[in-house]
């Protein structure tokens, strides 16, 4: 274990990480593709000149990239950003042109830019039902056992003895999602429904704020409610009702990032909390030091990261892809060739702008930045 992990555990880190995840997602459009008849040119992992490479029998060129952020499939006759049928599309035989990306209904296309984001979101699920399976789920009654001076909660009335019983509406089972739910909304107001004594009340509770530091001085700003539960157990679970669990958590996830990027906007949140390739490596190297199971479990963060920004709607991305495809489906016809190369061209310098935003954000948050 490190205190602080070496540079090149951050380069180790990083392709150990995002080189299984980007195969992976990418091997999602590949195989529903391959499913589908169509034909796939070349599967690269990476981006830019290639580095290293085989061509199979079917005529697929896999190959190793030089720039490491990502990956693509380029299916035959998939010849624009758009996707639209091109010319050199028209011109090929008719046998060869149905193996092509184009040709498919509708519906086969829109599955096939779907699977990279589904084939992510998998990974993460069957990642955190791993850890259920094996180490149980924890069951601790939301009983409120402990109340700090002070707090949120001792303001607005809440008692040792009382039982949460739902958060702003939503049933509440465990202690566990009681924190869940707290600890995304720093600073805003919540509705607790207790029970005490067998009488239900629902109470208005403005949640604290505070900074919490792991052993590598991330800071982390986190909602604060002020009450603890003690004993609860570790329960065993058996292969179905963990997949269920890491579909839940997979789940709350989502709706996190969600609740923080809606934060961003309002201004809620700093913006300084965006963060790109550098801290991913930065992370990556930190969990990894701390050996493989939380260097597993951060990689199911990552994999529900890379889904759920993909399937937002923003052309050059899946999302974008799938966009089109419903208003094509709405529409009857496919938006003109011409409107979807401008949105695709505008998708592709939002991205860029984007990489570039968090990557400087990324430099001037190590220490040597920030002093």
């Amino acid at each position: 274990m490190f205190e602080t992990p070496p540079f090149w555990m951050w380069i180790v880190g990083f392709i150990l990480l995002l080189g299984p995840l980007v195969t992976l997602h990418e091997l999602g459009h590949y195989l529903v593709g391959r499913f589908f008849g169509v034909k796939a040119d070349a599967f690269s992992v990476g981006f830019g000149k290639e580095v290293a490479g085989f061509t199979d029998k079917r005529g697929t060129r896999w190959k190793l990239s030089a720039l490491p952020l990502g990956g693509y499939v380029q299916f035959a006759g998939d010849m624009n950003p758009a996707s639209q049928p091109s010319e050199e599309w028209l011109a090929l035989p008719e046998e060869e042109r149905q193996r092509t990306f184009p040709a498919k209904p509708l519906w086969q296309r829109a599955l096939i830019v779907a699977a990279g984001p589904a084939t992510n979101f998998l990974i993460a699920v069957l990642i955190l039902a791993a850890f259920s399976f094996a180490f149980g789920k924890p069951q601790v009654p939301p009983i409120v056992d402990v109340l700090a001076q002070g707090s949120a909660a001792q303001a607005a009335g809440i008692e040792i003895g009382d039982r949460i019983v739902s958060v702003d509406g939503q049933e509440i089972e465990s202690f566990e999602q009681v924190r869940n739910y707290v600890a995304p909304h720093p600073g805003t107001e919540i509705v607790l429904e207790i029970d005490r004594d067998g009488e239900r009340m629902r109470v208005p509770v403005a949640l604290g704020t505070t900074v919490e530091q792991d052993r590598f001085g991330n800071e982390f700003r986190i909602g604060q409610l002020g009450v603890g539960a003690t004993g609860g157990e570790l329960v065993s679970v058996g292969p179905a009702e963990a997949l269920v669990l890491g579909v839940s958590r997979t789940g709350q996830i989502v709706e996190m990032m969600v609740t923080g990027i809606g934060q961003i906007i309002t201004g809620r949140r700093s913006v300084d909390e965006l963060g790109g390739p550098i801290k991913i490596a930065k992370f990556s190297a930190e969990q990894l030091s701390l050996g493989w199971l939380p260097f597993i479990n951060f990689a199911a963060l990552i994999s529900i990261n890379l889904a759920f920004i993909n399937i937002l709607p923003i052309p050059a991305l899946d999302g974008g892809h799938l966009a089109f495809y419903a208003a094509e489906a709405v529409r009857r016809k496919p938006i003109g060739a011409r409107g979807q190369e401008w949105a695709f061209r505008t998708g592709i310098a939002f991205v860029l702008a984007l990489m570039l935003f968090v990557t400087i954000n990324d430099f001037l948050s190590l220490p040597a930045f920030s002093g």
